[in-house]
């Protein structure tokens, strides 16, 4: 008897071990929170397969889908490295956020000149227009939303909005234009405007003016991108919150965009580390925890939430802005095994 009891304990555990390994999933753990997403590229779709597969329900284009990717000579449109991405999206039922428009960076040059010379507003508002047909005709099925306009207002304390060849030519109505535009072409999709260093309360101000003037404008912006490059340092919970409720309060859809936590303050140029050291894993861990905490409470207002990566063998950051260092912003090492901080964003009930 006592070996039989010894034998039902083993199989109920091994069976308690295999539930609860089939939900150790990030996007089964929050799907009744919001999406989960990566940014990709067509290298990560293939090195990553399995692990976006297993926890991711949404991708965004790193590059692919920028202007300079897509469209770098006028008349020449090269849609491979999106295609690629797009159909990975299509066969594994993955939703997809469709990543930019409108940028001062990683615009084609031809895109501003024309016979030689400067292009004027209305043939740059054409090509504005036929670069946003041509995305929506090929991508509508599997991109669900766009960030239109991307990191148009300055980082200067006393200036406004962000010098660009898009304020220069067109003027500031060329943010509007560009919504009604999207919306005209896109009626069904979710138009954003996306932008970094939302959580500074002199940036938050001036984004916050320029979304709730729209808004009163009439222009069809659905919601703001928070592109959450933060670090081990910051932010504290109750800044995130703050400024979540605030943009909900304008009726506006809420994304985290482009989500990792650095090692490094900006301002840090130390680059001593050549593996993480355990103790700022720890601090890592625990901003997560608390990044996570905020957005789990405040998902009737987050409706995604999207890691500017997949793992740490491949991230943005590795250079940035210290060239030669490493960085291991993302929930997954370099040989792409969870590390403590998905640990600590599956940790609840």
């Amino acid at each position: 008897m006592k070996n039989v009891l010894l034998c039902i304990g083993i199989i109920l555990s091994i069976n308690l071990l295999l539930g609860c390994a089939s939900n150790m999933n990030l996007k089964d753990k929050y799907k009744d929170y919001f999406p989960l997403g990566a940014a990709v590229n067509a290298a990560t779709i293939t090195s990553s397969e399995d692990l976006l597969k297993t926890h991711f329900k949404s991708l965004t284009a790193e590059n692919e889908m920028k202007p300079e990717s897509i469209h770098p000579r006028l008349g020449k449109w090269q849609f491979y490295g999106a295609d690629e991405i797009a159909d990975f999206a299509r066969d594994n039922n993955m939703l997809m956020r469709g990543h930019t428009f409108v940028w001062h960076q990683q615009m084609p040059g031809w895109f501003f000149s024309s016979m030689g010379g400067p292009v004027d507003r209305e043939l740059l508002l054409e090509r504005v227009k036929e670069h946003m047909e041509v995305m929506a005709e090929r991508y509508n099925d599997v991109v669900y939303a766009w960030d239109v306009v991307n990191e148009a207002i300055s980082d200067e304390k006393e200036e406004y909005l962000r010098p660009s060849p898009f304020l220069k030519i067109i003027g500031e109505d060329y943010i509007d234009l560009a919504f009604h535009m999207a919306h005209e072409i896109m009626p069904e999709a979710k138009l954003f405007y996306n932008d970094y260093s939302v959580l500074d309360p002199v940036k938050q101000d001036k984004i916050y003016k320029l979304l709730s003037d729209m808004i009163d404008r009439g222009v069809p912006v659905d919601g703001i991108g928070l592109q959450g490059h933060w670090d081990i340092y910051y932010p504290e919970a109750h800044i995130l919150e703050e400024a979540i409720e605030r943009f909900a309060g304008l009726g506006l859809d809420i994304h985290i965009t482009e989500l990792d936590v650095s090692f490094f303050k900006f301002s840090d140029r130390d680059s001593r580390y050549k593996e993480p050291p355990p103790s700022l894993l720890k601090m890592q861990n625990e901003r997560y925890d608390s990044i996570f905490e905020v957005l789990r409470r405040n998902h009737d207002k987050v409706q995604a939430v999207t890691f500017w990566g997949v793992a740490d063998y491949s991230t943005w950051l590795d250079h940035f802005p210290v060239k030669g260092r490493k960085n291991w912003p993302l929930l997954f090492d370099v040989d792409q095994n969870p590390k403590p901080a998905f640990d600590s964003v599956m940790d609840f009930r």
